[in-house]
């Protein structure tokens, strides 16, 4: 019988390379080399049965990897990665270590282990007091959507604000730059009339300033193309909190919520 390895198991020796693993593949995104500009690349944000997570990073365009960009949320055996320390900073798992493709790895789709699908939902409240440390990694929240600005008079720099606030009136600021900008505002006017409006984050970034005049400047922001928003998915936890908003929120009383899609 095949021994595979957990995620949680991994360890820094340059000299191994025959690490087996079955995850599911929780976020993939690309990225471009800042050394030869060439590109894209992609980041592939990993997830075991246990829920551990690690990243991958593959780099060309090896037969054996095309259309693997295509295939988020599938489950995949991996065979032969090398192993690399995480480097300080801001990073899409917490994980010590992240994992890289050579020309020896292989990769193949199979049935799914299990259906959980690892979001880890941080509540809006408790955002403000999370540690220095957890802000080096992205997290997951949800929230309804209250008050939007859009800033789209610079084509180079396209901006989208908005808030979000739970079930308890804890509130948060939101940013989308770039074509995440747009996809937000077409995303919002298609449920423009439909009741208020439940987002899912996925992997955004916490940004916290400090400030001798005032309480911190706190906001979350897309990070590259790590970020993902979902709006009304159907998920066991979004229909919990849009049953909360209906029987705690008066707005949601008298405007109705979004059913889930």
């Amino acid at each position: 019988m095949t021994h595979y390895n957990k995620l949680s198991e991994v360890s820094y020796n340059p000299k191994i390379t025959s690490w087996r693993f079955r995850v599911k593949i929780h976020r993939i995104y690309p990225f471009y080399s800042y050394v030869t500009s060439s590109g894209p690349f992609y980041k592939y944000v990993l997830a075991d049965e246990e829920g551990t997570k690690m990243e991958m990073t593959i780099f060309g365009n090896s037969d054996r990897f095309r259309g693997l960009e295509k295939q988020e949320g599938k489950w995949v055996e991996i065979f032969r990665v090398e192993v690399n320390r995480s480097y300080p900073g801001f990073q899409a798992t917490s994980s010590r270590f992240n994992l890289s493709a050579t020309h020896n790895t292989q990769v193949h789709i199979i049935d799914p282990l299990n259906n959980r699908l690892f979001m880890d939902f941080k509540n809006i409240h408790a955002i403000p007091h999370m540690d220095h440390r957890d802000r080096n990694y992205p997290i997951d929240t949800m929230g309804v959507v209250f008050n939007t600005e859009a800033h789209f008079d610079d084509p180079a720099s396209p901006r989208m604000v908005f808030y979000i606030r739970d079930n308890i009136d804890s509130r948060i600021k939101c940013l989308e730059t770039g074509a995440d900008a747009y996809a937000f505002r077409d995303g919002l006017e298609n449920m423009k009339g439909r009741g208020q409006v439940i987002v899912v984050l996925k992997m955004w970034r916490v940004w916290k300033f400090f400030s001798y005049f005032g309480p911190p400047d706190l906001w979350l922001e897309t990070e590259g193309g790590l970020s993902d928003i979902r709006f009304n998915p159907r998920l066991p936890e979004v229909e919990e909190f849009r049953q909360s908003l209906l029987r705690s929120d008066p707005y949601v009383q008298r405007y109705g919520a979004v059913g889930l899609l």
